[in-house]
C-alpha cells in the first residue's frame, strides 16, 4: 500500500473504490491497490447484480443476444442511481431503469417494457406484504358486494406478454390487445389468468363502488348496451364464482 493511498481519507477512498467498480471503463483503480485485487471486486459486484436481474427477468434475458445483455446489465449498473439498499428491490430498480432511464436501441424487440413489467409483476406479488381482509369467504355473491384481493392485479398490454419467448417474439405489427389478471392465492401460489376488458371492468367497479354483484353486472350490461341482462347475470354470476375459486374475488362484504 503507497503512501498516496495512505494519504486519502476514508471517504475518498470509498468514493473512488465504489466509482471503479461500477464503472471501471471511465474510473481508474484506486492509486495503491492492484488491479488484480479489484478484479476479485469488479467480478463479484456484477455478477451478483446480473444474477438478480437474470432471476427477476429470466425471459427477456432469454431473447436478448448476451453481449447486449451484459452492457444493458453494466449500463444499468454504471448510470442507475437505486433507491432501495435491498437485494429484493433490484428488479423493480432495474424496470425503472429501463423504463425512465435507458435510451432505446434500435435492437430493441418492441414488447420489451410490457415483457419487462409483466415479468416484474411476479417478484412483485410474491414478496407483497399485503395481507387478505378479514371477509365472509362463501357468502352470496349478487346480493353482497364481491371483494377484489388486493393482490390480484388487473393488466393491459399491447403484447400477449404471457405467451413471449425464444420461439415466438410479435412485431410491432402483430401487436394483441391482452388483459391479464395476475394475482396471490391464499396458498402463496402466483397465478395467472388471461381475462377480457369486460371481465377487468367489472373488478375495477367492485373496487371503486360499494356495489352488490348484482348491482355491477347490472350497471355492466348498462354500459354495453347489452340487451338480454338478466342473461348477463347468469354468465356474471358463474364468472364470480370462478374468480372466488382462485381467491382473485376474496370474499363478500
Amino acid at each position: 500500500m503507497t503512501r498516496d493511498f495512505q494519504k486519502l481519507s476514508f471517504q475518498q477512498t470509498q468514493l473512488a473504490f465504489t466509482a471503479h467498480i461500477r464503472s471501471p471503463e471511465s474510473n481508474p483503480v484506486p492509486k495503491g491497490i492492484e488491479d488484480r485485487r479489484m478484479a476479485i471486486y469488479r467480478n463479484l459486484f456484477f455478477n451478483n447484480i446480473q444474477t438478480f436481474v437474470a432471476s427477476g427477468f429470466p425471459i427477456l434475458k432469454s431473447i436478448i443476444d448476451p453481449e447486449e445483455w451484459t452492457a444493458m446489465v453494466r449500463d444499468f449498473i454504471q448510470h442507475h442511481q437505486s433507491h432501495s439498499p435491498y437485494f429484493l428491490q433490484i428488479g423493480s430498480e432495474f424496470l425503472h431503469y429501463l423504463q425512465k432511464e435507458r435510451e432505446p436501441r434500435e435492437s430493441d424487440p418492441a414488447f420489451l417494457l410490457e415483457l419487462a413489467h409483466y415479468e416484474w409483476v411476479e417478484l412483485a406479488l410474491d414478496t407483497s406484504t399485503l395481507e387478505f381482509p378479514d371477509a365472509t369467504t362463501d357468502g352470496d355473491l349478487l346480493t353482497n358486494r364481491p371483494l377484489v384481493s388486493p393482490l390480484a392485479w388487473l393488466l393491459s398490454y399491447k403484447f400477449q406478454v404471457q405467451m413471449i419467448g425464444p420461439m415466438f417474439q410479435p412485431t410491432a405489427d402483430q401487436a394483441v390487445a391482452t388483459h391479464l389478471i395476475v394475482y396471490r392465492n391464499r396458498a402463496m401460489q402466483i397465478g395467472f389468468l388471461e381475462t377480457n376488458a369486460v371481465t377487468n371492468r367489472l373488478l375495477e367497479l367492485f373496487r371503486q363502488q360499494a356495489l352488490s354483484g348484482r348491482e355491477a353486472l347490472l350497471q355492466l350490461a348498462s354500459e354495453l348496451s347489452y340487451s338480454e341482462p338478466e342473461a348477463l347475470l347468469q354468465f356474471g354470476h358463474d364468472l364470480l364464482l370462478q374468480l372466488r375459486d382462485k381467491d382473485i374475488i376474496c370474499g363478500v362484504d
